[in-house]
């Protein structure tokens, strides 16, 4: 199937086309979840400074001064600029929101406020507008006025403390990991407000707090605190609920990941590495008994898989039905056969740099599936054609133009 045909049967299937969202946050996670409504069809409308830009796409890899991250970011979306501190680019997001289904947004607590752009004034305009408010620290409470991004999340979760070796300092992320769970979190309560409105017609307010979603991947550790007393310490690549668990090396070099979260995978592991003898003991039937006596367990895997090719340790621990990977670069991920398999990444022309690889949607749907139509576009691409379709003239672009209202 060519690229074109896939488009046009794509816009037969998906599932949100029916529906526009108004992107006027900025950097990582409000775009994120921008990104995966529009990954299902939405219309979705990025909202940059005329001079600026968004911040993200001066962030990471660049060719020619054209940023990579941005590419896939703003995958799918149209983009117009608008300077929303000037009373014209005002009544522009006004236009717009009386015409759109969800607003994103991720200003400081006031700011909207301040322009009068006030969500419950956006709500009296159209009564069925979501709008979805990601910043730090929520909207209320001591800290919600202070800058905050995806790193203080990810400190003030927990995350960091209990990341990196035992002897070793607390260790954040080498990407915006609180970010994309919040993004992947704001999709979900759109899609859950938007449910709602089908049912009583009216849109709603959404606060979510960045440092709050990630506290939803680690686990019980306020429950475990608040009945035990217990407070996570960092234990590097093992797991304190399970063991083994960790990274080791083989023969040629390579580092493989070993996960025994089954008691089943636990008893083949060890059974594999020549230690049949361990399931017999006691302990060894709870994640818990296992971890106790990590020490041994890891020696007795290390020394295994040290003493084999990592292709040969991977062949064995399949035959065995073994849980194993290797630990990937991008370079491996970028031949590996799985991902091939099931199309994670894909090629797609652009205006700017000829062609650019980008993520595909990270999931697969029958009957609505989802695509990436387009990379991100350049600064002011779309801007003529929004304004047209808010019934803006021709000269009236010009002047807003001229003005520095919008690019």
């Amino acid at each position: 199937m060519t690229y074109d045909i896939f488009l046009i049967s794509y816009i037969f299937m998906t599932s949100l086309s029916d529906l526009r969202v108004i992107d006027i946050a900025t950097l990582f996670a409000g775009p994120s979840a921008a990104m995966l409504l529009g990954d299902f069809g939405a219309d979705v409308i990025k909202i940059e400074h005329p001079r600026r830009g968004d911040p993200s796409r001066g962030h990471g890899a660049a060719v020619e001064g054209v940023g990579l991250w941005w590419k896939s970011l703003s995958r799918n979306k149209r983009t117009a600029a608008v300077d929303l501190s000037q009373a014209e680019g005002q009544e522009i997001l006004r236009r717009l929101a009386e015409r759109s289904d969800v607003l994103i947004e991720n200003f400081r607590p006031g700011t909207l406020e301040r322009w009068g752009l006030a969500p419950d004034d956006l709500l009296e305009i159209n009564p069925r507008l979501v709008v979805a408010r990601m910043t730090g620290f929520g909207q209320f409470g001591p800290m919600s006025g202070r800058p905050g991004f995806g790193t203080l999340a990810e400190a003030m979760s927990g995350f960091a403390a209990m990341t990196g070796e035992p002897d070793g300092p607390p260790t954040l992320p080498p990407l915006a990991l609180a970010d994309g769970i919040a993004g992947m979190a704001m999709s979900y309560a759109v899609m859950v407000a938007l449910h709602n409105r089908e049912r009583t017609g009216r849109g709603q307010i959404i606060d979510m707090a960045i440092i709050e979603p990630i506290l939803a991947i680690l686990g019980p550790q306020m429950t475990a605190y608040q009945a035990l007393g217990v407070v996570p310490k960092r234990t590097g690549n093992r797991s304190t609920s399970n063991a083994p668990r960790n990274t080791y090396r083989s023969r040629d070099g390579r580092w493989l990941a070993v996960s025994t979260s089954a008691q089943s995978i636990a008893e083949r592991v060890v059974t594999l590495v020549g230690r049949p003898d361990l399931v017999e003991q006691p302990w060894f039937a709870s994640g818990a008994g296992r971890v106790a006596h990590v020490d041994e367990l890891d020696e007795a895997i290390a020394s295994w898989i040290g003493q084999r090719d990592a292709a040969e340790v991977i062949a064995e621990f399949e035959a065995a039905q073994a849980a194993v990977a290797p630990v990937y670069d991008v370079t491996d991920i970028a031949t590996d056969p799985q991902y091939a398999a099931l199309g994670t990444f894909v090629e797609l022309p652009d205006e700017e740099l000829g062609s650019v690889t980008v993520q595909n949607v990270p999931f697969r749907m029958s009957e609505t599936p989802g695509a990436v139509r387009w990379p991100g576009r350049r600064l002011g691409h779309d801007t003529d054609e929004v304004l047209t379709e808010l019934d803006y003239t021709t000269e009236r672009i010009a002047a807003l133009k001229e003005s520095g209202v919008v690019a």
